[in-house]
This record gives structure tokens, C-alpha cells and sequence, in this order.
């Protein structure tokens, strides 16, 4: 199979048609990472509050950071069908445009047998949900957008760069 084709057998779901975890026994330990990306736009003062330190619940990246780094731990809690991985490392990036978005870049690594897409997935809408939450008193019309898998390395499916595919 390759990058491009999308796999037609749905590996969760057991010979009975019903739910259930994958069986990763068998696979080999490897060097695994994934990184997503996702944005939120808000009205310009909230961004510039935001950089000047003003908004009164505290350091929003910082706490976003860290939110984002327990959601990650936690992600087979939230989705029925993820396995629960040791993770060997977690890393958030912000950034923004000096006018109304913040971007948030995550990158989570393992040595394991599956890999760790849904993790750097969950890491970054919670980064992002976390800012929403924290400025939300001043700006409840933001929009979280364009959350997605940025690359994935490891494993049997290989490496995948988001927009390459043909």
C-alpha cells in the first residue's frame, strides 16, 4: 500500500463487525514521532494581550503548554481505541502572526509498536482549547482551524508529510 491509497480494511472491527483494539503484539519496537499543527484566531486585542502578559488567569502559552503535554498522556483515556503509550517526549511550539492567530506546532515521540498521531492530535486542540478557555471572558468568538497531522515517521506505514500525498 502505499502513502497516497488509503487502506480499505477497518482494523477496528473484530470478525463480528464489532469494535475493538487492534492487536499490536507482534510489531516491532521503533522510533515513532508525529507532529500536528492547529491554529486559533482572535480579535487583535486578545493577541496582544495575550503577548503583553494582561490576561488575568495567568500565562496563557504556559499553561497551554502544559495542558497540552497531560492531554497527550492521557489521549488512550479519551479515544476508545487508542493504546495506551509510553510516551519518551512531548514538545509545543507557539507562535503568531503580530496580528490575531496563534499557531501551535506539537511534536510527541515513543519507542514503540504503534504510533503516536493521536496523541500529538489530542496535545495540540487541547493546547488550543486551553488559550480559548483562559481568554474566553474576552473573546468568546474564537475559532480553533486547520488541526491536523503535520508528519509522522516510524513504522510499518512509513513517513507521511501532510500535502504530499498525490
Amino acid at each position: 500500500m502505499s502513502e497516497s491509497q488509503p487502506n480499505d480494511q477497518l482494523t477496528h472491527f473484530n470478525d463480528q463487525d464489532r469494535a475493538r483494539m487492534v492487536d499490536v503484539t507482534a510489531k516491532a519496537v521503533t522510533f515513532r514521532q508525529a507532529t500536528a499543527v492547529g491554529e486559533i484566531k482572535m480579535q487583535p486585542e486578545t493577541l496582544q494581550r495575550i503577548q503583553q502578559g494582561q490576561i488575568k488567569k495567568g500565562d496563557v502559552l504556559a499553561v497551554a503548554q502544559v495542558a497540552g503535554i497531560m492531554a497527550a498522556k492521557k489521549t488512550s483515556e479519551l479515544i476508545p481505541m487508542c493504546h495506551l503509550i509510553p510516551l519518551t517526549g512531548v514538545d509545543i511550539h507557539f507562535s503568531d502572526n503580530q496580528k490575531d492567530t496563534i499557531y501551535a506546532t506539537v511534536q510527541v515521540k515513543t519507542k514503540n509498536v504503534t504510533g503516536v498521531e493521536m496523541e500529538a492530535l489530542i496535545a495540540c486542540q487541547t493546547a488550543l482549547l486551553t488559550i480559548y478557555d483562559m481568554c474566553k471572558a474576552m473573546d468568546r468568538g474564537m475559532v480553533l482551524n486547520n488541526c491536523h497531522l503535520q508528519e509522522k515517521s516510524g513504522g510499518k506505514s512509513g513517513h507521511f508529510v501532510y500535502g504530499t500525498e498525490a
